[in-house]
């Protein structure tokens, strides 16, 4: 029995080990996305530009998603996982690497689609991967650890725009040499590429029906974040003039949002989705008012964004989990959570342009966004039918940035337990 142990043991280890590269990877990639994502605007606000043509341009990168959430997918299954790794990977590069030489606001609109097409493509490329090699009973642990370096890797990204000298070129050529830093990661890994779903055309109304919440859920919690990450900065550097508070204030709120994954998670396990949407959109209300009260205190910044940051980045992972407590018995995977994706990517995408120009006639314009739509969330989340404990699924972990593979991987874990609870129980 030892040496079966043993050999388990061995077996479990080695199996593992291929993944460090894919998180590597995802390190890599998460500390480039965060740093350029904040410092775009920035960058863009030093130019002199007003907050309306800023927020077009921010949006042109989560346009960029939602085009990748529909076509990259048949890209990958053409060509395979590495080829298109180093394409897509290819293409942030250039995009970087020109946005560095030159400005010009229309070039630099395709220059952001480019940009945001190219990573959504590569986690999906990164998660489908993940999903090849975990096994049901270490899936949870899998996603616990990529969640977690997503998180940490994107705070760290923020940091490095206190980097001195000349920013501009610093920053785009550093991020640059990190998404290389990924390509040779997944250049030398022996991991077998996955063979991916076809994409599967979905109807909105038909599944407005079906998950409601989900996916108003999804689309709030991606206006959230995205204008977290593209209007927000814009704001405070207006206010304060200072790249050394920003970067503080955005690695406190994405390590705010890191925080916030376990307890939510247990909570909604125990009082259900509906009542944590609920709860969290009325929170996020109370935050965002106290932003427009307290903005004078600079210390007290760092703890609102810690605040915010718990709040706005569980969104996404609750609306997810919502969808799965009711997939599960609907069984439309890949519809669904295609869908979710898109619509999250549209409330990013709509984010930095209704922010934008809301900016440019009221400067607390973004908090009072944030306050009106925590609380439609709330009372929007309260109107719906409440998930029966035995319904409900387990909450995994997912980074808000995540697309439908992962939804797919805690669908399929949930379908398995479900099997051996039956199988338990005759």
């Amino acid at each position: 029995m030892n040496d079966n142990t043993n050999t388990h043991s061995y077996i479990e280890k080695f199996s593992l080990s291929p993944i460090s590269s894919l998180f590597f990877a995802i390190a890599f990639l998460a500390i480039g996305y965060g740093m350029i994502l904040t410092y775009v605007g920035v960058y863009l606000k030093e130019l002199g530009l007003n907050d309306a043509i800023i927020g077009l341009i921010n949006a042109s990168f989560f346009l960029g998603a939602i085009g990748s959430s529909i076509f990259s997918q048949k890209i990958i299954s053409s060509v395979g996982h590495i080829r298109s790794f180093a394409t897509f990977a290819s293409l942030m590069v250039i995009s970087f690497l020109v946005q560095a030489l030159f400005f010009n606001e229309y070039l630099w609109a395709i220059l952001r689609f480019i940009s945001g097409f190219a990573f959504y493509a590569l986690l999906i490329i990164l998660e489908s991967w993940l999903n090849e090699k975990s096994s049901q009973t270490h899936r949870g642990k899998i996603l616990a650890i990529y969640t977690i370096i997503f998180y940490l890797a994107t705070a760290v990204g923020q940091l490095f725009l206190n980097i001195k000298g000349d920013t501009t070129y610093i920053i785009f050529i550093l991020g640059s040499v990190l998404i290389l830093f990924s390509v040779l990661f997944i250049s030398m890994t022996k991991i077998k590429e996955p063979i991916l779903k076809p994409f599967e055309k979905y109807s909105f109304p038909k599944l407005f029906s079906v998950v409601p919440l989900a996916l108003m859920g999804s689309f709030i919690g991606g206006f959230l974040v995205g204008g977290f990450f593209t209007m927000i900065p814009i704001y405070l550097i207006q206010k304060y003039s200072s790249i050394e508070m920003l970067s503080l204030f955005m690695a406190c709120s994405i390590i705010g949002g890191l925080i916030s994954q376990w307890p939510i998670g247990l909570l909604s396990d125990k009082y259900g989705r509906r009542k944590l949407l609920a709860y969290n959109g009325f929170y996020i209300a109370l935050i965002s008012t106290l932003f427009i009260f307290v903005l004078s205190y600079e210390n007290m910044i760092y703890v609102l964004g810690v605040l915010l940051g718990f709040s706005i980045f569980s969104i996404y992972p609750l609306a997810l989990a919502r969808a799965n407590d009711v997939v599960d018995e609907n069984k439309d995977i890949v519809e669904i959570s295609r869908a979710l994706l898109f619509t999250y990517g549209l409330g990013s995408f709509l984010a930095p342009i209704i922010l934008g120009f809301g900016l440019y006639y009221y400067s607390e314009f973004i908090f009072v966004i944030f306050a009106i739509l925590g609380v439609f969330l709330g009372f929007y989340s309260l109107s719906k039918k409440r998930i029966a404990d035995d319904d409900m699924s387990v909450f995994v972990n997912i980074p808000v940035a995540s697309g439908s593979v992962v939804l797919e991987l805690d669908l399929e874990q949930n379908l398995e337990n479900e099997k051996e609870n039956n199988e338990s129980r005759n």
